[in-house]
């Protein structure tokens, strides 16, 4: 049987559609697609336009100072590639941190996952199915009503609140300054929301910029400060002590972290009275546009996170685990460390392995920049018009788990989870399914409906849910544990260079808010030998591989009617549901500040 999400089997002849850059996301990004005489999209081509160059970097360097390092990947996911590289430096020493950091670690990761999904949501995603200047024509009394209706429980609901949200906008409409909602396709008829949900939505808009302000306070008080808090081998860098109220002393005393708790109920009323509502009310809308699945119905992969008991995966809140060829009744093991399982390949990427070699697992990963264009490409290297897939077209590699290109993210963390028997993620998702089958009339099952760009999108919002409610429990934990007389915070047994070994190698692994994310490094006579970081977007921006296989970005586009093709909505919509976060790109020095290359862009 052919496989449809194989390059063999798409269909480059159609109009050649360009969006380049694709915008609201992190990094630097292109998409081409080809669509019929039907405007239905038969081939699409994902690149990543930029070279990182973290792992150039770290080489060389003390591996207790790359976290600092790889945590500039990233201004939106702040924290994570920090968490992530503390834990592969702990792995390869061999050591374990104290509960508390564990669960300190825990809320930080929470926090992130609960910002970067609402600000996801709302910032960057919301402009794909809401349209602002449609507002105008809304009813505030009856833009009131829907409210109550969709979420009588929160307290902005009443007319005069959205009258003065429409007076606002239309202030600001009309000084032809749009700002972020400039150059948006608001005629377009692939936006479906009547005029009151797009004022309700528009109001939501408003209200989450100033919810993400409070809730990143909570690094700010465990990692002093926001983006990119604080962290060190070994455990997290936060004093505790509960009897200290001063603001010289103990970060961690029960002023903060009555704070925290204030910040954890904020998020929890903000996810159930606006974030899960909204996406609900958008879903029952949008019915009908089931589109964006690729590879969600098929390939899944997911490392696991928020362990109960620390070190012991199997007591994961999200399970680690890989579902292949659209069997969702066999979650299959995964290893990371199996050299069998993660590989990354470079066929359609601009590296060059030496030697030819094919796949390589990360511990012996290779990061050689080898830029250049294909024969078919139609125009230069500073100017390219279309790009010829057939070549190498993307700074990204291809990872692939046991050859198979994966999708990653709260989408596949929720559909590993539901098919684990997780009865949490169970009852969010059945009770989610039902909601959205009363209000619309259908009657889909779970494997019609999560894997679409809708679904992506709900798991999300759920996975946020399920984030503040366990953050509560890991919070009320701490402080027990505090109260009991541990007050540890760091395991600095194995801070001097002195107790390593001459060579050592580990592996963090972690679920960032866009997916599975592993940092793998090998250790030296005390310094970084080789530092290889697979990110989420690597998984699902990958380019083909040797064999032909499709990743999840390029997927996902495949069979998505168009209305205008020159107005691309819907490539927008299905690729912001994975939150695309392309590393960002950063210069490559010599030991004494020698530059080796400089990037002109026009």
């Amino acid at each position: 049987m052919n496989n449809p999400l194989n390059a063999k089997n798409l269909d480059n002849s159609g109009r050649r559609i360009v969006v380049d850059p694709v915008t609201r996301i992190e990094g630097h990004m292109r998409c081409e697609v080809n669509v019929d005489e039907n405007n239905i999209i038969r081939n699409a081509v994902s690149t990543g336009t930029m070279w990182r160059g973290l792992e150039v970097i770290l080489n060389g360097r003390d591996p207790r100072d790359a976290w600092a390092f790889v945590e500039r990947i990233c201004g939106v996911c702040t924290g994570t590639h920090a968490l992530t590289s503390v834990r592969a430096v702990e792995d390869a020493l061999g050591i374990q941190v104290p509960l508390n950091a564990h669960l300190i670690r825990h809320m930080m990761d929470k926090t992130l996952q609960i910002h970067d999904h609402i600000v996801h949501f709302y910032h960057l995603h919301a402009l794909d199915w809401v349209n602002p200047v449609n507002a105008l024509k809304a009813d505030p009394k009856a833009t009131s009503e829907l409210q109550q209706m969709v979420s009588p429980h929160h307290a902005k609901s009443s007319p005069g609140y959205f009258k003065d949200v429409q007076t606002r906008l239309k202030k600001f409409v009309e000084s032809g300054q749009l700002g972020l909602f400039a150059n948006g396709y608001w005629d377009n008829p692939a936006y479906k929301l009547p005029p009151e949900a797009d004022l309700m939505a528009v109001s939501h808009y408003l209200e989450a910029l100033d919810f993400q302000k409070e809730i990143v306070k909570i690094h700010t008080i465990f990692g002093g400060k926001n983006p990119h808090p604080n962290y060190m081998v070994g455990g997290v860098p936060c004093a505790i002590n509960l009897d200290d109220v001063g603001a010289s002393g103990a970060p961690i005393n029960m002023t903060s972290l009555n704070y925290v708790l204030e910040r954890i109920r904020e998020a929890q009323e903000f996810t159930k009275n606006v974030y899960i509502p909204d996406v609900m009310a958008i879903a029952s809308i949008y019915k009908d546009w089931l589109h964006g699945g690729g590879l969600a119905a098929e390939n899944l992969l997911s490392y696991g996170t928020y362990s109960k008991v620390p070190y012991d995966k199997s007591t994961d809140l999200l399970p680690a685990g890989a579902i292949v060829n659209g069997n969702w009744d066999e979650v299959l093991p995964v290893d990371v460390r199996d050299p069998e399982q993660v590989q990354e390949f470079v066929d359609h990427s601009w590296y060059s392995y030496q030697g030819g070699k094919k796949g390589l697992h990360p511990w012996d990963g290779e990061t050689d920049p080898n830029f250049e264009l294909g024969p078919n490409t139609v125009g230069t290297k500073t100017d390219i018009k279309e790009l010829d897939e057939s070549a190498k077209y993307s700074w990204i590699k291809a990872p692939r788990w046991r050859g198979h290109a994966m999708e990653v993210g709260p989408l596949a963390r929720y559909i590993i989870a539901y098919a684990s028997g997780k009865e949490y993620v169970q009852e969010q998702v059945d009770t989610s399914l039902a909601a959205f089958n009363q209000a619309t009339g259908h009657d889909l099952g779970i494997k019609q409906f999560l894997p679409s760009t809708l679904g992506r999108t709900l798991a999300r919002a759920l996975e946020c849910q399920l984030c503040c409610d366990t953050m509560l429990e890991d919070w009320y934990q701490l402080v027990d544990n505090i109260k009991a007389g541990d007050s540890s915070t760091a395991n600095v047994e194995k801070w001097d260079p002195s107790t390593w070994p001459k060579e050592a190698k580990g592996v963090g692994i972690n679920e960032a808010p866009r997916g599975a994310l592993g940092h793998w490094i090998k250790i030296k006579d005390g310094k970084i030998e080789n530092y290889q970081a697979v990110v989420p977007t690597t998984w699902n921006g990958s380019p083909r591989d040797s064999q032909g296989n499709i990743g999840a970005f390029e997927a996902s586009l495949l069979n998505t009617p168009m209305e205008r093709p020159d107005e691309p909505v819907e490539i927008l919509r299905t690729l912001h549901s994975f939150d695309p976060c392309l590393a960002c790109s950063t210069h490559v020095m010599s030991e004494d500040g020698q530059e080796l290359t400089k990037v002109k862009i026009r």
